[in-house]
């Protein structure tokens, strides 16, 4: 800084704003979420957040269609592929869920209490 600094009450004051600033929830989430990077890392951070949902839609349709040919064939490998993929399919939902409970959660903390 080439100019002389601030004075002791001008230090004062600015503290004073910051405390303030920080103690605003909304401009605080604001703040941190405006900009996660360049374009390119927004648009491969979006992929990724769906991905996992995409994999879930594709292997609960795998399942669907391994159910019907299993129980049409009553082949055990037919069998063991269904249960290899309804477990997969039911991993992939649960950890789908928590993703979503606790982003919900977060948004509710960040709201505050509602009316009582």
């Amino acid at each position: 800084m080439d100019g002389p600094g601030l004075s002791e009450p001008e230090r004062l004051i600015l503290a004073e704003i910051e405390r303030d600033l920080r103690t605003d929830a909304f401009l605080d989430r604001r703040l941190r979420t405006m900009s996660p990077g360049p374009p390119l890392v927004r648009v491969t951070h979006r992929f990724r957040s769906h991905l996992l949902a995409v994999g879930v839609c594709v292997m609960a349709a795998l399942t669907c269609v391994l159910l019907v040919m299993a129980a049409s064939t009553s082949a055990p490998g037919l069998i063991w592929a269904f249960a290899t993929t309804w477990a997969l399919t039911l991993v992939g939902l649960l950890v789908l869920v928590c993703r979503w409970s606790k982003r919900l959660a977060g948004r509710r903390r960040e709201r505050g209490p509602g009316p009582a």
